[in-house]
């Protein structure tokens, strides 16, 4: 079988960069087990209440749902329990820094496939308040505007 390449969307948290301010990003491979990759392979998973935590030196990830897989027997694994994130020290030690002194939050934002491999994207992010994200939804809207307004021009000036 031939090996796979490039990068395959598992799912996304969407919501994760409507309420927190993403300001630097990380990509950490996951300790899994084998009806883990099955399941994920059938796209059975959810990032909504996941987010990642760094205990005694180790970066875990907590509340990720990978259901079940069906044809599993006694050797299933448990839906929600906590997962290894694989990190350089570097890496694992900024963010220990970025954590504890600016109070800042590990989110994963996406999960995928990167040859084969089982990959997170980690964002280091801060939380958005009630405010800024009314003000984030009011210049989207604004830019729609102006995108259309701007596209309407073009159509006249064609005529």
């Amino acid at each position: 079988m031939a090996r796979e390449q490039g990068r395959k969307v598992i799912v996304s948290n969407r919501k994760a960069r409507h309420d927190f301010q993403v300001q630097d990003t990380y990509e950490a491979g996951v300790v899994l087990v084998g009806t883990e990759v099955k399941s994920l392979r059938a796209g059975r998973a959810s990032l909504a209440d996941a987010f990642a935590t760094v205990d005694d030196g180790e970066v875990w990830l907590r509340g990720l749902h990978i259901g079940e897989y069906e044809l599993g027997t006694w050797t299933n694994h448990e839906p929600r329990r906590a997962r290894k994130l694989l990190l350089h020290k570097g890496e694992i030690l900024r963010l220990i820094g970025k954590t504890r002194e600016s109070g800042l939050s590990l989110v994963p934002l996406s999960m995928y496939f990167q040859d084969g491999k089982v990959k997170v994207e980690l964002a280091l992010a801060k939380g958005k308040k009630a405010h800024d994200k009314r003000q984030d939804i009011a210049r989207r809207d604004a830019d729609r505007e102006i995108a259309r307004a701007y596209g309407r021009a073009l159509k006249r000036g064609r005529r």
